[in-house]
């Protein structure tokens, strides 16, 4: 079989029963091999996906936010073991012990600075959450205490969130304002915001149910731990929301792929030193999540080790990472390998067989070639 014909499979399995539409794209030595946008945006009006449709993209903000810091720190302007007390000083939320320690930069950057997602009622993650100032948010996510003394172990959580804020204060003006000049302006990302860019071509918003059922607002959701995700597909139209560094985006398929492959040999944005430091291990043999056996972590997202206790076809030295509202991507610098999947199914699209099913089909397709 052909690698169309693969992945093909793999999303015509998923349409309808486990997804609603997606977007899947793959690059080789930066030539794309595989594009795709199928089933629909909107399930009740009848719209059909387009290549250049919306998602909001939750977790995949992060390496977005990340990629700004480092470029940020090829300028001079932060440093990766500068503590964020240099940008927000109040930013001194209290360990185990009672201690308020340090946290640095890349702390934050590779989820070790003990900053979880188990936060107070009145924080937004980003997902859901009160319509307040990014520093309002930060100050309120303060008073939470730290999982861990810094650079003690590791928890995913609202550390991006934190460097955002950080990124704003340096600038002296917004996250948003930060990303598009560091990033999406030079990478021509021109449709990822903390806002709609094109409100008409934003896709609706669905949960995990066979056939998918449309999200309300808000929408509780039961995630792979057994744990409830509250979703608010309104919130990308509040101007008033905190400008969410770890969750809080909206973007294309496209202009995703501009940034990966800025790790993947495309270059033109980041030091060849910058993105060999993004793409290798930052956290040693810290513990990691049970369901994270075989991977480590980078700058950017999680870093596999072993593949075999990973259960990936990936080789040694691939990152992914995905984003709770559909969306999943692969950076695999040893194959050359580049691949964004876009859905607006949570969590299948992210963390369900839909990711895994299209993976498979595009490194088995490798394997036969």
């Amino acid at each position: 079989m052909t690698l169309g014909e693969r992945v093909d499979a793999a999303i015509d399995a998923a349409l309808v029963e486990r997804i609603v539409g997606c977007v899947v794209l793959v690059k080789r030595d930066g030539v794309e091999i595989y594009a795709r946008a199928a089933g629909l945006a909107d399930r009740e009006a009848g719209r059909a996906i387009a290549r250049d449709s919306i998602f909001r993209i939750a977790s995949v903000t992060k390496p977005i936010v990340a990629t700004t810091a480092l470029r940020m720190a090829e300028l001079g302007l932060l440093g990766l073991d500068d503590p964020v007390t240099r940008f927000l000083p109040w930013f001194t939320p209290s360990a185990p012990d009672g201690a308020r320690p340090p946290i640095l930069v890349r702390h934050l950057l590779t989820h070790t600075s003990g900053v979880g997602y188990d936060v107070p009622a009145d924080v937004s993650t980003g997902l859901s959450g009160p319509s307040i100032p990014l520093d309002e948010n930060l100050r309120r996510l303060a008073r939470a205490p730290l999982a861990f003394a810094p650079g003690q172990g590791w928890t995913y959580g609202m550390g991006l969130d934190v460097l955002g804020g950080a990124i704003a204060a340096i600038e002296g003006s917004s996250l948003e304002a930060a990303v598009a000049k560091y990033v999406g302006a030079p990478l021509g990302m021109t449709d990822t915001h903390f806002y709609v860019a094109d409100e008409k071509r934003l896709v609706a918003q669905y949960a995990d149910a066979r056939p998918p059922r449309r999200m309300g607002d808000p929408e509780p959701v039961i995630d792979d731990s057994g744990g409830v995700v509250v979703f608010s597909p309104m919130r990308i139209f509040d101007a008033s929301a905190p400008q969410s560094g770890g969750a809080g985006m909206a973007g294309t398929a496209d202009d995703l792929m501009r940034l990966l492959e800025a790790y993947n040999g495309a270059g033109g944005l980041l030091r060849a030193d910058t993105v060999a430091a993004a793409l290798a291990n930052q956290v040693g043999d810290v513990a990691r999540r049970p369901n994270d056996a075989g991977k480590r972590f980078c700058l950017i997202g999680a870093l596999v080790a072993d593949p075999q206790a990973a259960r990936t076809p990936c080789p040694v030295g691939a990152v992914d990472w995905g984003g709770a509202w559909g969306c999943n991507w692969i950076v695999d610098p040893i194959n050359r390998l580049t691949i964004v999947s876009y859905a607006n199914t949570a969590f299948e699209g992210c963390t369900g067989p839909f990711r895994d099913e299209v993976r498979d089909a595009v490194y088995g397709w490798r394997s036969a070639a």
